[in-house]
């Protein structure tokens, strides 16, 4: 049981560890490819990410919750608590994610079709971005406190 639990926590950990790398990592790239306005670099880098999170964060998003409820039923922690606020941030970050995913395939699109037609990014391209990065400021954020919460677990 010591060795398993021990195994579950290490992949909970690493999950958590994918789902934020990879989230910051494709979201610097993909802000650093739009502030350069050049379309065929944000088609590249916007296809790239939408890649990443379908290899790295979609299966870290479902791994997280299951191996968490699994630590947490084990060990005999309470769901309220830091475990509560941690589900609640968790889905809110979940909440802003999933508009964030919708809003990555449209970029992509309009990119690629901007790079076939040789034309310069439409303005829906724009809003889109503009969407894309702000629903990742409470995104990060509430990530950011769930990590503080498993390490602290102040509640």
């Amino acid at each position: 049981m010591i060795m398993e639990y021990g195994l579950v926590k290490t992949l909970h950990i690493l999950s958590a560890t994918v789902l934020f790398g990879t989230g910051l990592g494709t979201a610097y790239f993909m802000w650093s490819a739009v502030r350069t306005t050049d379309t065929r670099v944000i088609a590249s880098v916007t296809r790239q990410a939408v890649r990443a999170d379908w290899f790295f964060t979609t299966p870290a998003i479902v791994l997280q919750p299951l191996s968490g409820a699994w630590l947490a039923q084990t060990a005999g922690y309470s769901w309220s608590g830091w475990i509560g606020w941690s589900i609640a941030l968790y889905a809110l970050a979940g909440l802003c994610w999933l508009p964030v995913v919708w809003l990555q395939l449209r970029m992509r699109d309009l990119a690629a079709g901007a790079v076939r037609g040789d034309q310069p990014l439409a303005d829906p391209y724009w809003h889109y971005a503009r969407l894309w990065f702000w629903l990742g400021v409470p995104a990060f954020a509430a990530l950011i406190a769930v990590f503080y919460l498993m390490s602290a677990k102040p509640l």
